[in-house]
């Protein structure tokens, strides 16, 4: 979770060919912008922003879109190599009254737009309370209610001592506030359009170019660095990083080749920035999936990949290697795998099973990383007699397709890569692969309750040592499954000017609004 930043403005960077092709790639140019505009910084998206609200969406980039336009009651801060929490400027008290009641005090002056009054404490009670029925409930377990106490004033009320819950909960996108009177107008839900902000920016998006934050006039909080953001829809980040080393865009995520590249020699005037490495990479297998329900066959996979190949080939060496979900430098992560890289085994493990002549399909995101890992487990498969078709998705339909409430694709799911996001503590990884998460976000389809008592357990133990025992466990059953082959924990690392100061949580996401020139 450290934070490194790295800076030259002194060596000498030769752009190629393609590099000065990518100018362009941003209407207009980013020079044009900045000379009509005052202090403008451009940025990218992987893709247009589905759905803005906190309850349903998918996470990433509608995350950051949240963080510039609704209140939050915590943000993640630098403490040395760490990450820690401070109040926001929405308010003027967070503290814990005990080990289950956490009082807050909103400011003053905060004001929703389109005239629906100020930001009160009933609209923290509304949004945590609908978050509690929503997709992301899981954030919420430890929550059994907010007391509102005054107009600005309330108490979070645990039901059980949680002490990541300011990191897990409120620092995140689902700890984001809505406007009670605004959301019941438009139903209850939102998609693409915030039905009220509040916040130091306003916000508009032109689908398949870019979502645009303008300062907000109705705030009254610290100003934000920048008098506009525009983030382009950039889907590919090869091309995102053509079009920074073109001088279209401020910022830009590097993929693995090209952080190997800008560790030789980075480009002039350019910083890199190390969020963290909360990121957690597998190949999923279907359990329930009639060409995989035998287990013998999920081990022969879990044994048929060369994972230090796909390091090499895929990740230029830049990711560190994956043992289980939980993420280097947090409590329970895992050091080795009870499976090994055995083609001799799994072709016995074949043999075992009487399977012969399988055909199944890897789904992935239609990224240059992700297509050279599905590449060489196609033919580290293809080794032990499996025939890997390879299905590239563009990020709509993938983030659907194991979701019953989305269509029948789940149906149909065999292999896939994944990676998730995580916050600094492990519980965090862990509650997507609960029996409840079935035909939502666990696609492997598999529930066990030693695994949903444990997850319980973890939510209240403080002990750390007893604590770290539960997340080793839970991981160990997720892996007898046979339905994950764990990958990497990828670096989310950043390439910007140096003379911005950029702010990103350990999990990658950007927080526009306290970026800073230097």
């Amino acid at each position: 979770m450290t934070v490194r930043r790295t800076i030259t403005t002194r060596r000498t960077f030769l752009a190629s060919g393609a590099a000065l092709g990518a100018i362009g790639l941003v209407p207009g140019g980013a020079g044009m912008v900045r000379a009509q505009e005052g202090r403008v910084l451009n940025l990218r998206l992987e893709g247009d922003n589905a759905i803005l609200d906190p309850g349903y969406m998918i996470g990433g980039t509608e995350v950051e879109a949240q963080k510039q336009c609704l209140p939050f009651l915590a943000e993640y801060v630098r403490d040395g190599d760490t990450f820690s929490w401070q109040p926001t400027p929405y308010v003027t008290r967070l503290e814990y009254a005990d080990d289950t009641h956490l009082e807050f005090e909103l400011a003053e002056g905060l004001v929703w737009s389109g005239g629906n009054g100020t930001v009160s404490a009933s609209d923290v009670a509304y949004s945590y309370a609908r978050m509690k029925d929503s997709e992301w409930s899981g954030y919420f377990d430890a929550l059994e209610t907010v007391e509102v106490t005054g107009e600005r004033t309330g108490v979070l009320v645990l039901n059980k001592p949680f002490a990541p819950f300011i990191m897990v909960t409120l620092c995140h996108g689902p700890g984001a506030i809505v406007c009670e009177k605004a959301t019941e107008a438009v139903g209850g839900r939102f998609t693409t359009e915030f039905p009220a902000i509040c916040g130091p920016y306003t916000y508009s998006q032109t689908p398949g170019q870019r979502a645009v934050f303008e300062r907000n006039p109705e705030w009254t909080g610290p100003a934000p660095g920048f008098d506009r953001v525009v983030a382009h829809v950039i889907t590919e980040v090869q091309a995102a990083e053509l079009a920074y080393e073109a001088g279209e865009i401020d910022c830009t995520e590097l993929g693995p080749d090209s952080l190997a590249r800008y560790t030789e020699t980075l480009p002039p005037n350019t910083a890199i920035t190390t969020a963290g490495e909360l990121q957690y990479l597998w190949m999923g297998m279907n359990t329930q999936h009639e060409k995989l329900q035998d287990i013998r066959v999920r081990r022969a996979i879990q044994h048929a990949v060369d994972v230090d190949s796909i390091l090499a080939g895929a990740f230029a060496g830049t990711s560190p290697k994956s043992y289980g979900i939980v993420a280097p430098g947090l409590l329970g992560k895992r050091n080795e795998t009870s499976y090994s890289y055995d083609p001799a085994y799994a072709r016995q493990l074949m043999d075992e099973a009487g399977v012969t002549g399988l055909e199944l399909t890897l789904r992935t995101l239609n990224w240059q990383e992700r297509l050279l890992t599905a590449q060489i487990i196609q033919a580290n498969l293809a080794a032990i007699g499996i025939t890997v078709n390879i299905l590239p998705m563009e990020s709509g339909p993938f983030w659907e397709m194991g979701m019953e409430e989305a269509g029948d694709t789940w149906q149909d799911l065999q292999l896939w890569l994944m990676r998730f996001a995580t916050v600094p503590d492990p519980y965090e990884a862990t509650q997507w692969f609960v029996s409840e998460q079935v035909g939502i976000w666990n696609w492997e389809r598999w529930t066990d309750e030693e695994y949903d008592r444990l997850y319980e357990e973890g939510l209240s133990e403080n002990d750390p040592a007893k604590r770290e025992e539960i997340y080793l466990r839970m991981q160990q059953i997720m892996e007898d499954t046979g339905a994950y082959v764990w990958i990497s924990h990828d670096p989310e690392v950043y390439a910007h000017r140096a003379d911005i100061e950029i702010n990103a949580a350990p999990s990658g996401e950007l927080d526009y609004h306290r970026f800073e020139p230097v």
